[in-house]
Parts: C-alpha cells; structure tokens; sequence
C-alpha cells in the first residue's frame, strides 16, 4: 500500500488505541491487522464483515475507533453508522474515492475518510488522530468535503439517512411518538387510529430501521434527534 496521509502524530507511549474493523472482505481485515499489529500502541479488539456483525461487535467492544469499509451489504458504512451506540470514532477505510461516497459517510457521522492505498504506518497515525480529535483525510478526498459545505460540490446529493428516508409520514409520526414514550394507546389517541394500526406502524419502522426492539429504536431515533 501506498501513503495517503502525511504522518503528524507522534505516538504517544502512555496511550492505547482500541481498534475495530469492519469490511466484508476477509483477506482485507487480515492485512489491516497486520500492519496495525507491528504499532505498539495499538489493539485490535474486534472485526465484522456484515453490518449487523458490526454494530453488535462494535456496541460491545467499546473501541476507540472503528475502521469502516464504505459499500458493504445491507447499507453499507452509512448503515452502521446509523445503529451503533454513540462513542466510537469512526473513519472510513474504503476502495472507493467517489466524492458521493466519502460526502455520504461524513454526513453520516464518519471523522475521516482515507483509501485503501493508504500505507500501514500512515493508517495507525490517522487512527490515532481521530482517536484525538482531527478530522481526517486522504489528500484529495478533503476537497469533496469542503465544496459540500460550501455549496460547490458537483457530486449528486446523496441521502442522509436512507432507512429514515424510507418511512412513510405516517410512520415516521409514530417514530417520533414512540422516541417520546408514548404507550401504543396514547399514540393512537393522538393520531385519532386504532392500537392495532399503531402496532403495524411500529412493526413496519422496527422492519426498516433493522432495530430489534423498542428501547433499540429509541436510541436509534435520539441519535437522529428525532423526538
């Protein structure tokens, strides 16, 4: 691998680095816990090759940064983005340099972007400084960011949330209800429907958001400040 990213950090000894893969390539995830694996400072506490694997490794983990690969099957870095608790920094690590790609996984939450190019001691040293804080990116990548921010992307507007844009009004009502605490009665007191339309609402945003219960959705809905 080539470098991408000037290194700027030197290690800091007394520091440790939890770090947690995510990409659906087996062969990949071995040759990044290799290079990381020669950084003394750095461990390498978990690793996923599916979105649901990932937001479950990773909630149980507690890393300090997760390495997300971008295009992955259902949803993708986006998608995990959006289902794992707050807490980890995470920074995307992906074949792609598409400017829709790294503007979507910024917007989603993501501290950095660099491309697999990246050489092994160029990745530790960005891991280390999102873990402090920096914002991160492979050299040109940084451009798409800025003209996104600024109005000037050419790049077509990618969603912000694809399962949040893909519930009806109607649902996201009851979302939005259901974040609040709301029983299924008071809810369909309040949209004037029955409990039983309130249940099939809530069963059908569960269904699209892939959260596996209530308490799971709202957080999901709190980390969206949808409340």
């Amino acid at each position: 691998m080539s470098s991408s990213v000037p290194p700027s950090v030197v290690p800091d000894q007394t520091r440790r680095f939890r770090v947690f893969l995510v990409d659906d390539h087996a062969v990949f995830r071995s040759g990044v816990r290799t290079e990381l694996g020669r950084e003394n400072d750095m461990d390498i506490v978990g690793e996923a090759g599916t979105v649901a694997e990932a937001v479950a490794g990773i909630d149980s983990s507690k890393p300090d940064v997760v390495l997300l690969d971008v295009h992955m099957p259902d949803g993708g870095g986006v998608a995990v983005l959006g289902r794992i608790e707050t807490g980890p920094v995470c920074l995307a690590l992906s074949v792609s340099d598409a400017a829709e790609d790294v503007i979507a996984v910024i917007r989603a939450g993501a501290r950095g972007y660099v491309t697999k190019t990246i050489s092994g001691t160029d990745l530790a040293d960005a891991v280390r400084r999102v873990a402090g804080g920096d914002a991160v990116f492979s050299p040109r990548l940084a451009g798409f960011v800025l003209d996104s921010f600024t109005g000037r992307s050419t790049a077509p507007e990618p969603p912000l949330d694809p399962e949040l844009d893909s519930l009806t009004p109607r649902e996201l009502e009851v979302l939005r209800l259901l974040a609040r605490g709301y029983t299924y009665r008071e809810i369909a007191d309040e949209l004037f429907i029955s409990v039983k339309t309130v249940e099939t609402h809530a069963s059908n945003v569960l269904r699209k958001t892939q959260q596996s219960n209530r308490n799971a959705l709202t957080r999901w809905a709190h980390r969206r400040r949808i409340d």
